[in-house]
């Protein structure tokens, strides 16, 4: 019996019971339902073995009593309620596990039934007792396994739902509801994020949590599903260790986890973690191939950051009809929907459904409503950047902006397929500050652009950029993971750095006839 309580639990036990008594073996609640249930073979069983189990159990409630047993004429079944189970469903502080105050058995606890055929064995009686202990014991190992299961479910989706609000920019209400969970949000933080192989998602979050002390925030990442993400205080991942002379965090994970691979953001304000995240999986598309495992955002400054009062004026012309959006059923998704659900998809693409936790068609439907309401072709790469960008200029505080004086330069045309309310972004992209974001970017691959180029004008498609170049799919996939590297930016895998790149190289396009 104990070898089986330890390796094999309750399921275990009751096969074994049904096998010595030849019949059925089950654990039946206060209601007479069966909860587990085994039998040594189908014609063993009485033909209704669970109303004959239900009615016993609940003669035995009404009596009170410790044990009971039902006689039909060819089976006999034999009652034992299971000890430790007082209404409070554990035991009572100060009495024997199994009784009441009265010494009886408490008739809301689950009850051991087994029905065997007549003649009953001889000392099947004791041996149902004797097990009535272990049976007991693993029943509730079991259920104490279940709560904890549902309360690791339930703290990790409040974790999910915090970087959640995050990324959407809900800095406030993300505050509030990590009030209830541990460890407080930091602020400045490093976002890292872990890409773990197999399924030992969840020893590296152990391993992160005894590398930093549980001083980060961490969550499983709702997309893919080998990832963590962390949103670190700064100093853990950056000058200053958490202890003297200790490694980053993020160091000594890599170092730990002989599989795993890192990348990490530079510093920012927690209401920037969305920024926190692109940069850090940019680093991780770098970290997988380094010999290290580990890479950090290199230093590129984020394109809202140079566009000027200029970009935020068009941001906001751009987006009004979106955020003043009023639905007209309330059950329809308002503003703030919309703008997560736009944020999200230009993020993580298809996978978005994954991350805001909705159907593919009620992703498709939102995104037809938000093209219509701004006047944007979201099949397009060119529209799709500048939504981007209008976005992330909208998250970024109004004096990080770089001032810049107006400008008499006439108006550009419209880029080839922008629509008509993206068009005004080819003014902002001459700015002087944007071209020389646009020449940082473009450094790197500047006489070897052929590849970007092509894949940028084939909206990010890896099969027609094969058919441009005239070379294989596996082919056109080498190259671009290569410009990875060069680039220290991700390209194949959302987050992706294409609406930066479009950017850059509109931004160079438009400067070209400066020259």
């Amino acid at each position: 019996m104990h070898r089986l309580a330890r390796t094999g639990g309750t399921a275990e036990l009751l096969r074994w019971l049904a096998g010595r008594a030849e019949g059925w073996a089950g654990i039946v609640g206060p209601d007479g339902t069966v909860l587990h249930a085994a039998a040594r073979t189908a014609g063993a069983m009485v033909p209704d073995v669970a109303g004959l189990v239900a009615e016993s159990a609940s003669a035995l409630a009404e009596r009170g009593v410790q044990a009971y047993s039902v006689d039909t004429g060819e089976h006999t079944a034999l009652l034992f309620p299971l000890s430790g189970f007082p209404q409070g469903g554990f035991p009572q502080s100060g009495l024997p596990q199994g009784t009441s105050p009265q010494g009886v058995g408490d008739p809301a606890a689950p009850v051991l039934a087994v029905v065997t055929p007549r003649p009953v064995a001889a000392g099947l009686a004791t041996l149902l007792a004797d097990v009535v202990l272990p049976l007991s014991l693993c029943l509730q190992a079991e259920t104490l396994e279940r709560k904890r299961r549902r309360v690791d479910l339930a703290e990790s989706r409040g974790r999910e739902a915090v970087l959640h609000l995050l990324m959407t920019g809900q800095l406030s209400i993300a505050q509030q509801v990590a009030g209830a969970l541990r460890p407080r949000l930091p602020d400045p933080v490093r976002v890292c994020v872990v890409e773990c192989s197999g399924d030992d998602r969840d020893e590296v979050a152990r391993v992160c949590v005894d590398a930093d002390g549980g001083r980060s925030w961490i969550v499983r990442c709702p997309v893919y599903a080998r990832h963590l993400i962390l949103v670190m205080p700064a100093e853990d991942a950056g000058e200053k260790a958490p202890e003297p002379g200790a490694a980053p965090t993020d160091e000594t994970v890599a170092g730990r986890v002989g599989d795993c691979v890192v990348g990490v953001s530079e510093p920012v304000p927690l209401a920037d973690t969305a920024t926190g995240y692109r940069q850090a999986f940019h680093a991780l598309a770098v970290a997988r191939e380094l010999p290290t495992r580990h890479a950090r955002f290199g230093v590129s400054p984020d394109p809202a950051l140079v566009v000027g009062p200029a970009g935020r004026r068009w941001a906001d012309e751009l987006l009004n009809p979106l955020l003043t959006h009023v639905p007209r059923r309330a059950q329809d998704p308002g503003s703030q929907e919309l703008l997560a659900t736009a944020t999200s998809w230009l993020a993580f693409s298809s996978h978005a459904t994954d991350h805001l936790k909705v159907h593919r068609n009620t992703l498709a439907a939102r995104l037809r409503l938000i093209g219509e309401l701004l006047g944007l072709d979201l099949h397009r790469l060119a529209d799709q950047s500048a939504l981007d960008l209008a976005l992330r200029v909208r998250a970024t505080p109004a004096p990080a902006c770089t001032p810049e004086a107006p400008s008499s330069a006439p108006p550009f045309p419209y880029a080839s397929g922008t629509s008509q309310a993206a068009g005004g972004l080819d003014a902002i992209l001459c700015r002087p500050a944007v071209r020389d974001w646009a020449d940082r970017q473009l450094a790197p691959v500047l006489g070897a652009e052929e590849t970007l180029r092509t894949w940028l004008r084939c909206e990010g498609r890896l099969g027609p950029t094969a058919a441009g170049l005239g070379i294989s799919v596996p082919g056109a996939r080498k190259r671009l993971t290569r410009l990875e590297t060069v680039l220290q930016r991700s390209l194949l895998r959302p987050p992706s750095a294409r609406y930066d790149l479009w950017l850059a190289w509109r931004s160079r396009d438009l400067a070209a006839p400066r020259h």
